[in-house]
């Protein structure tokens, strides 16, 4: 593939970057209603799953596995969502979100159930610092 990785405009824009692994960025979106964690590969062209590279697969599942522990082990959620859509964002990413049985949309999915509530500067401070911790951990 030719280029070189760039993170979608829209990602950018929604999020906060978190960490580089070994294979994928790692970003919070700025929606406090859901602890929301989005894998994006750091590969150029890639827009679906079956587009990474077979030696890519394992160290992304494990990166996927790596972001849903420290979700579970951090807040202790009812359960992880993990989804790849693409509708809005062609880039190849990975949505890998906190549940709790008393969130806004529970038990639907939380896409379209209410508009994004932006973190506050202390509240994302702390969250960046929590999650963080925890990849360490994981």
């Amino acid at each position: 593939m030719a280029g070189a990785f760039q993170l979608h405009e829209r990602l950018a824009a929604d999020c906060i970057t978190l960490a580089d692994w070994p294979l994928c960025r790692v970003l919070l979106m700025n929606d406090a209603s859901y602890p929301w964690l989005i894998l994006v590969p750091r590969r150029p062209a890639l827009s679906e799953i079956h587009d990474l590279d077979p030696g890519d697969m394992p160290q992304f599942m494990d990166e996927t596995c790596g972001a849903s522990r420290a979700l579970q082990s951090s807040l202790k959620p009812d359960k992880i969502n993990v989804a790849a859509l693409g509708n809005l964002v062609p880039q190849l990413h990975l949505h890998v979100i906190a549940r709790f049985t008393g969130d806004p949309a529970w038990p639907g999915p939380v896409w379209g159930k209410a508009p994004p509530v932006p973190y506050e500067s202390g509240a994302l401070q702390e969250r960046v610092a929590m999650l963080t911790g925890a990849f360490r951990e994981t």
